[in-house]
This record gives structure tokens, sequence and C-alpha cells, in this order.
């Protein structure tokens, strides 16, 4: 059996495919971003989920595309882990930006983006993956990422720059005080994916003007940070994945629209065009 894995700091979605590379089974961890989770926590996290441990040596080879690897300490740190629990396995850990871009790819030279709890991007031509920036993490980068737009909510709420309605829907929602906010944030082990919680308030509203305008902005940040500085900006595709590139699609082709950008497939899930990739290209 055969695991793929799309890793994304919030949460793992996981493919099991069998002998006959047909899906077997597919299921959800946390995610393991080598950044915000201590690596001793990732095999008990693994170990919660049952459906796992059942087929754990079955598995020979685990394909995994995450948040955080695009360093190769990080890549060995996961693959040291997760051979920790697959211990038949051959595990092979690569960026996120690899798995975007299998799953974003329409025979087509295209800019691929990620825009879900952080955020990155890339060139790919089919064959090769061109990365022109580093991503900074949520602490000074992941413009446009649901972390961003949740710092900005909850630094705009106890600022007391939201209007009046915002403001009290944000108190009788979440009765945050300053303390617990802080301790979430510094306390604990995926702040990031803490902040990016709070985009359910933000989707829920995102009709509101205000909302609307803080979230242009963020976009606005994305493009200008991660697409812009490619040079085949100006005449590629731009291919989205992630659940923020998806629940704000409008106010993101706003953004692109401001900039001369050329949006095209926007995918909330990559998993299932990235199993499609690994069964057609590499398995």
């Amino acid at each position: 059996m055969v695991a793929i894995v799309d890793g994304g700091s919030t949460k793992c979605d996981w493919v099991i495919l069998d002998d006959f590379k047909k899906v077997f089974m597919k299921t959800e961890t946390i995610g393991f971003n080598p950044n915000n989770i201590a690596a001793e926590l990732i095999v008990p996290e693994i170990e919660k989920n049952l459906n796992l441990v059942a087929v754990k040596n079955s598995i020979t080879k685990v394909f995994f595309y995450g948040s955080g690897c695009g360093i190769p300490k990080n890549c060995a740190i996961i693959e040291r882990e997760l051979k920790r629990f697959f211990v038949k396995s051959e595990v092979i850990a690569k960026e996120d930006l690899t798995a975007a871009a299998y799953a974003a790819y329409r025979g087509k030279p295209t800019i691929v983006c990620i825009l879900g709890t952080g955020s990155n991007s890339c060139f790919f031509d089919g064959q090769n993956i061109k990365i022109k920036l580093p991503s900074l993490g949520f602490l000074i980068g992941d413009e446009g990422s649901g972390s961003a737009i949740g710092k900005q909510l909850v630094r705009n709420f106890f600022m007391q720059r939201l209007p009046d309605d915002l403001h009290q829907q944000f108190e009788e929602t979440y009765h945050l005080t300053i303390d617990e906010a802080l301790k979430n944030m510094y306390h604990t082990a995926r702040p990031n994916a803490y902040l990016a919680n709070f985009n359910r308030f933000v989707v829920e509203r995102r009709e509101h003007p205000y909302l609307q305008k803080m979230v242009l902005e963020e976009m606005l940040n994305f493009l200008d940070y991660h697409v812009l500085p490619y040079e085949e900006s100006k005449d590629a595709e731009i291919n989205f994945i992630g659940s923020i590139a998806y629940y704000y699609e409008n106010i993101l082709r706003s953004a692109a629209t401001k900039l001369n950008l050329n949006i095209g497939h926007i995918v909330q899930k990559p998993i299932e065009s990235l199993v499609n990739y690994h069964i057609q290209y590499i398995l």
C-alpha cells in the first residue's frame, strides 16, 4: 500500500492506495508543520487515528508533502518521525508547494499559489518548480493566509478598530480575553492554526464592507509579495490551492483584476488531484 499525504499547518489529508492503485482509505490528522509542532508529538498524534494504526504495517511507501518542509532539516524531521510509525515503509517528504504544483497543473506553465493557514507560491512548467521567494512563516510572512487574516481580526478587535456591530458579534461569539489570546498565540504548539481559526467569523460575514476591505488588503499583499516578483506573472495563468483562496474567491479575483493578473483555477483541497498525478506519473 502507498500513502499520499497533503500536509497543511492545520490538518493533513491522507489517501491510502492499495496494490492496484485504487483508493483504499481516506482520513485526516492534524497538521505536522515542523516549524509549529514539536517532533515528538507527531507519532502520538498519528496514533490517535485508528484507521492509520490498522494499516501501518501494510504501508510500503509514504509521499508526504507538507507546510514547513521547504528546508532539508524539516524534511528530515518528518521522514524520521513518520518512519518511526510506518516502520516497514520508505518515506519521502517534500514541501507543500510540490504538491500544489502537481495538483494545479493543467497542461501548461502556471504560477501556483497556496492560500491556506499559510501562504506560498512557485512557478511550475510541468517538470520543474521555480521558487523565487522564501516562505517566512506566520510571524513576518504568510501574507493573505488564514493566519494573517485571523491576526488582523484579533488585533483590530482588541485595539477597538472593528465597527460596533462586528465588535459586538466578535465579543458574543468568542468571549475572548487578552490573557487567553496571548496564551494561545505565545504558549501553544500551533499558534498559526489558532489564528487561522478566526476565519470562520470572517467567512460568515465576508459581505460586510469592513471585512471585505480587510481581506482585499491581505490579498493585494499576497499578490504583491508572492506573485508580481515572477516575470511570468504578466502572461501565465495563476492557479490557487487552499481553503482561504476558495472561501474568498471573489475578493481574490477582485484583487487580481486591480493588478491585471489572470487567475485560473481555485481548488480548495488538492488531495484528489495530487493522488491522480501520482497514479499517472509517479507510481
